[in-house]
This record gives C-alpha cells, sequence and structure tokens, in this order.
C-alpha cells in the first residue's frame, strides 16, 4: 500500500504529480480534496450566505436555533446570539454568541453568554431565545433571553434573564433583573426604545401560554417596560379580538405608518387549538400612538401570511416596512406542494410608508428547511440576515447568514 503525504502541505507540482500515480495505480479519476460541508445551491435575494455554525460542533445539542444578530461597535462588526438546544430538551439548552469582524464573512468561536452546566445556588437552568440591544449611543450590548428550570421539557414557564457585553461580545456579564412581573414568558424580538409620558422607556415585547399547561391560564401578548433595562414592570397587553380569540405571540415592533405611531405585527394560531393556523393563515397587528401604553384590538393583516411561524417585521430608515416570513403550511402539515410540512422556503415582502404591501419575493430557497428570520440594518435598505436552516426532512441543523438590500 502507498501512503501519500498531507497534500496540503505539499506543492502544486508535486500535489499533481501525486494524483497522477493514484491514477496509474487504480485506474480512476482522482478526487480533489472537499470541504466537510458546502453550502446548497438556492435561489432568493439574499447574497454572500455563510454557515455560521452546525449542531455537530456541539455534542450536548441536537438542534440549533433562533439566531439574532445586532450590528457592532466598529465598521464591519456584527453579532449573534443563538442557542444550542440541549439533548432531551424540547427547545431550550445554552445562549452562544460569535462575533465577525469583516461584514460575516467569518466567524469567531462562539462564547458561552448562558451556560445550562452552571448552577445558581442549588437550582439548575436551560435557556431559550436570545434577542440583543444595545441602547442608542452606548456601547454596551444586552442579551435578554428565557431561563426555565431544567426540570421542564420545554421553556414555556421561563423568566427573563440577562447578560451584558462591554468587549463586543468576546465576554459576557450575567445580572439579576429586578422583575414587578413574575409569570412565565416568552420573548422573540430585542426591546425599542419610546417615550411614554415625557419619560423615556423601553418596551419589550412578550408572550405568554400558560394555558398549555393549566386549564385556567391564558395565551396573550403583552408588552414589558423598563426606563433602566434593570427593573421590569407589565405596562400592557395586546386587546384579543372582538369576535374570537387568537393564540398572539412573538411579535416584533417597529415604528409605524404614521408619525410617533408603534406597530407590533404578531405570529398567530388557533387560539383552542394550537396545532391549527388561524382561517386564513394570517399574521395580526395592532397600533400604538401613545409610545406603547395602549394598544388597538388586534386585526388580520390581509397581505401577510403566517402560518405558525415566526417572521421578521421592522422598518428601515428610510421608511419602508419588511415582513419575512414562512409560505406554505404549518410545520408539520405535509401537501403535494411540501411534502416535508411546512417551514421550507423564507419569502418577504416590502411596503413603502403609508403604501402597499408588495407582491411576494423569494428570500431563500433551497429545498431546505429555513425558519426563524431575524434582520438589522446596517445603512439605509442594507440588511444583515440569520435564520436556523436544515436539511429537506430536518430542521435546524445550522445557522446561515446572509446580506439583503432592499429599495425605499
Amino acid at each position: 500500500m502507498t501512503v501519500f503525504a498531507n497534500p496540503f502541505h505539499l506543492g502544486h507540482s508535486v500535489f499533481i504529480a501525486l494524483l497522477l500515480v493514484a491514477v496509474s495505480a487504480n485506474g480512476q479519476e482522482p478526487e480533489y480534496p472537499k470541504p466537510e460541508h458546502e453550502e446548497p445551491e438556492y435561489s432568493g435575494d439574499v447574497t454572500d450566505v455563510r454557515t455560521i455554525r452546525r449542531v455537530e460542533q456541539h455534542p450536548q445539542a441536537w438542534r440549533v436555533w433562533q439566531p439574532f444578530i445586532i450590528q457592532g461597535d466598529k465598521k464591519n462588526h456584527l453579532l449573534v446570539a443563538f442557542g444550542a438546544m440541549r439533548n432531551g430538551k424540547k427547545d431550550m439548552g445554552d445562549i452562544f454568541a460569535t462575533l465577525s469582524t469583516d461584514d460575516g464573512d467569518t466567524w469567531d468561536e462562539p462564547v458561552a453568554v448562558f451556560d445550562h452546566t452552571r448552577r445558581q445556588g442549588a437550582i439548575q437552568f436551560a435557556y431559550a431565545n436570545p434577542v440583543l440591544y444595545r441602547v442608542p449611543g452606548q456601547a454596551v450590548i444586552w442579551c435578554f433571553a428565557m431561563r426555565c428550570s431544567i426540570a421542564q421539557r420545554n421553556s414555556e414557564e421561563s423568566g427573563l434573564a440577562a447578560a451584558f457585553t462591554a468587549d463586543n461580545g468576546r465576554s459576557w456579564t450575567a445580572v439579576e433583573l429586578a422583575m414587578h412581573y413574575t409569570g412565565p414568558l416568552i420573548l422573540n424580538a430585542a426591546p425599542v426604545k419610546t417615550m411614554i409620558g415625557g419619560q423615556t422607556h423601553f418596551l419589550l415585547p412578550a408572550h405568554r401560554n400558560t394555558l398549555a399547561a393549566d386549564p385556567r391560564g391564558s395565551r396573550d401578548h403583552f408588552l414589558l417596560t423598563s426606563t433602566s433595562l434593570l427593573e421590569w414592570k407589565l405596562q400592557s397587553f395586546i386587546p384579543q379580538p372582538a369576535d374570537a380569540r387568537v393564540f398572539l405571540h412573538e411579535g416584533n415592533l417597529a415604528p409605524g405608518d404614521e408619525d410617533g405611531e408603534l406597530k407590533i405585527v404578531m405570529r398567530t394560531a388557533n387560539y383552542d387549538r394550537t396545532d391549527l393556523t388561524t382561517n386564513p393563515p394570517r399574521a395580526y397587528s395592532s397600533v400604538s400612538s401613545d409610545g406603547g401604553k395602549t394598544w388597538s384590538i388586534a386585526r388580520a393583516e390581509p397581505d401577510l401570511h403566517n402560518a405558525k411561524s415566526k417572521g421578521f417585521f421592522g422598518r428601515s430608515t428610510n421608511g419602508t416596512h419588511i415582513y419575512v416570513y414562512n409560505d406554505g403550511p404549518a410545520q408539520r402539515d405535509k401537501t403535494p406542494d411540501f411534502p416535508n410540512g411546512g417551514r421550507t422556503s423564507l419569502r418577504y415582502k416590502i411596503k413603502p410608508s403609508g403604501g402597499d404591501w408588495s407582491g411576494q419575493k423569494t428570500f431563500y430557497h433551497a429545498g431546505i428547511k429555513n425558519s426563524y428570520p431575524t434582520l438589522c440594518e446596517v445603512a439605509p435598505g442594507d440588511f444583515r440576515c440569520v435564520w436556523d436552516s436544515g436539511t429537506a426532512d430536518k430542521t435546524r441543523t445550522h445557522i446561515h447568514f446572509g446580506k439583503l438590500k432592499i429599495a425605499p
């Protein structure tokens, strides 16, 4: 048997000669070294697609999921937080953060923000759903997440956890929050800065699903408020539709169409049977004209599809709204066009200020599972994007990054 040296340590001509020897030895064409994973061919308007992290890189996890992206404190710096789902748990584990210093081309080794193996006294937590936030004009970046007793199978009985970084995500300091809202909560989107009664407030959207384990529980969307990011109170609930309740959850806050207006666009499901979508499957929205103190009754968005999957809603600094979502059926519903169920292609729509939503555009399509997109704007109409991705029939095997530009 002939043993060759590592071809990557050889000069080009020597490498070619060894390949020719290999051909003459076995009569077959040589195989050139291939990367362990190749990006699939895709269609869509995102560019510069990269894989940030794969589940195989986390031995204690069986999924990686729900990434969140924010701009760093220097040019071309981006910070992404994501979850690594612990084996045996439905939707909780550890939270990691990774930094790119070259606008997403490469990513540093992740740093643990919240580690389920670190006990707090006798209590052990697992974590989920990170969101990143920087107060405008400040260097400190916050990571808010959910923490739940590790004895639970899922994270729906979680409380709010927080940590901050002063070195662009390279190290994190955990903070114990003063919580006046003591019920369970589920996060999805970052806080927004607003003015209520002439005072600066931060609004954090959240929802609860206590009805899942308690027949007297509820499925409601609400807003927490803080003046410091350290002390949080319940501000208000999103009023339910008068005709029939809807499971409103995972809402994103952004400026609305009118000056001084805030708008929240929410994922939906049937209130009593969460395995069903609304009919038809639509996102719902609510608006506030007093800085987030009170909100309108939630109503369906007739142009915005939602089949029980998190969408992203935001507004560019040029005034254009954007909505990124999964087309097709719900995650586990199989149809002839979706033989492996929903949460495959990611699509998007845009709407100029005061205008109408565009037709459906393709964000990312590769014949594989994709879900939970989050975007951050680095220049007017220029977004950096992350989402969790998978294979044709398996969800959340890796975290994807891409870039998207939209016209005003």
